[in-house]
């Protein structure tokens, strides 16, 4: 952790002391108008992981279908590039070789949902694939990117409705560094609602190592101001409250890795040795030891970034160690018994086109595909939704997959409308411009 990332937490846990008395916000804007099921929450009891995949990666892995639609319309050739044998589609429709089979298990544990067609109709009549203003609309879940983040939003919403307190520990995290989720928009800062920053090993930002004590000394002059200032005793807190957090890290620090053992085929259920696989593990850890825990974000760093506008072999490498450590997740999650309350959300900027141009990469596209794990106390395990179709323009870089005439389809604002209603916000719509939650027609995902 950087000595940025530490000021700032420490600045946070210590000032969330200091509050005499949480204010009861009237933010101005839409959280006027939110409207509120505190019966929800408490049935739902939701946990998020929210895995965003920045650069936005191709819909391929998780949809191979229009593979023979669209191979002869491509600049470069798909065969010669990444070889035919790496060419197979899986019963579900999954390209084998970017983590299919991996894919296919989860889905037959009904442990994953795979939306296909996450497609933005208002960013394709825009002609807008930029991942600057993609990536702000959909962390902020609208399509006013300078607005307060989906995370900030919910964390005002809870503190409002008596959710959070100032004895809520760790209500949301970051493993990514700064993100758009949380940003604030025109929103004041609340110190105890802010995110706490983190890294995949735990390094203890409230430790003071070898470095002396000074928490007795500085108890006693802080009281000292108090009464010659007439002031609250309130700073006094700051300093119990680092220790307390030092000794909360440190517990889960000294949880062991979880035994996953083994699926049916034999193989190794356990996480592997990266980055993102160790940054899952721990979000996982944190959730299960502290309920507090709404909201834990990260990227997918140690896997790489997903802007393969060449060379997109790697892809395929990349794919499967992502899927090897939500299946991962999903094993640990279940041992843990919090498979109905934990859910991992995964989404990037946008998708890519279907053309394999002349550096052998993608170019941006409109359609990307949205997967969802675990939360089964509040989702229903809707499989595989939507269809897709191969959009051709006749030019270069200009091959891309659209939803299928007639299927359910979505824009990505609707993943934050959907957030929000698992959380018991009733009108997640007065927050998205009206982008409702994900509700494939006959097949809804939020059970009622």
């Amino acid at each position: 952790m950087n000595r940025r990332d530490f000021l700032k937490l420490s600045l946070y846990a210590g000032c969330s002391s200091l509050i005499p008395t949480l204010p009861r916000l009237a933010a101005a804007g839409p959280l006027d108008d939110v409207s509120f099921n505190a019966a929800t929450y408490y049935n739902n009891t939701p946990q998020t992981i929210m895995v965003f995949l920045y650069g936005g990666p191709s819909e391929l892995a998780g949809n191979f279908t229009n593979y023979n639609q669209f191979k002869n319309l491509s600049q470069s050739s798909y065969s010669h590039y990444f070889g035919d044998s790496n060419l197979h589609s899986t019963t579900h429709g999954f390209w084998k070789a970017a983590g299919g089979d991996l894919m296919e298990e989860l889905l037959a544990t009904g442990d994953l949902n795979v939306f296909r067609t996450c497609f933005s109709q208002v960013r394709w009549d825009d002609d807008n694939r930029s991942h600057g203003i993609c990536v702000a609309q959909n962390q902020r879940g609208t399509f006013n990117q300078d607005a307060a983040g989906i995370f900030s939003n919910l964390a005002r919403v809870l503190l409002n409705n008596n959710i959070i307190d100032s004895n809520t520990v760790m209500p949301f995290l970051t493993m990514e560094g700064e993100s758009g989720f949380f940003a604030r928009g025109s929103l004041e800062m609340i110190p105890i609602i802010e995110p706490i920053s983190m890294n995949e090993n735990l390094d203890n930002p409230f430790s003071r190592g070898s470095e002396r004590d000074y928490t007795g000394s500085m108890d006693y002059l802080a009281q000292l101001r108090n009464r010659s200032l007439n002031l609250s005793p309130k700073i006094t807190d700051a300093f119990a409250k680092r220790s307390e957090m030092e000794s909360f890290i440190d517990s889960i620090d000294s949880i062991a890795d979880p035994n996953l053992g083994t699926n049916s085929h034999g193989e190794s259920l356990d996480y592997e040795n990266n980055t993102f696989a160790r940054k899952l593990k721990t979000a996982v850890k944190i959730m299960n030891y502290n309920p507090d825990t709404r909201i834990i974000s990260l990227g997918s760093g140690g896997l790489g970034g997903w802007d393969d506008h060449n060379d997109a072999e790697n892809y395929l490498g990349r794919m499967d160690r992502l899927f090897r450590a939500l299946r991962s997740a999903v094993a640990h999650i279940r041992q843990v018994g919090k498979i109905g309350r934990i859910n991992i959300m995964v989404m990037g900027d946008f998708g890519r086109g279907l053309n394999l141009n002349s550096a052998h990469g993608w170019d941006h596209g409109n359609l990307q595909n949205f997967y969802l794990l675990g939360g089964k106390n509040y989702f229903n395990s809707v499989g595989v939704v939507g269809q897709t179709a191969v959009n051709s323009t006749g030019s270069a870089n200009r091959l891309y997959s659209v939803p299928k005439s007639g299927t359910y389809w979505f824009e990505p604002l609707s993943v934050a409308a959907t957030i929000y209603a698992i959380y018991g916000i009733t009108n997640p719509e007065v927050l998205t411009g009206n982008q409702p939650v994900i509700a494939p027609w006959g097949n809804p995902l939020i059970k009622s």
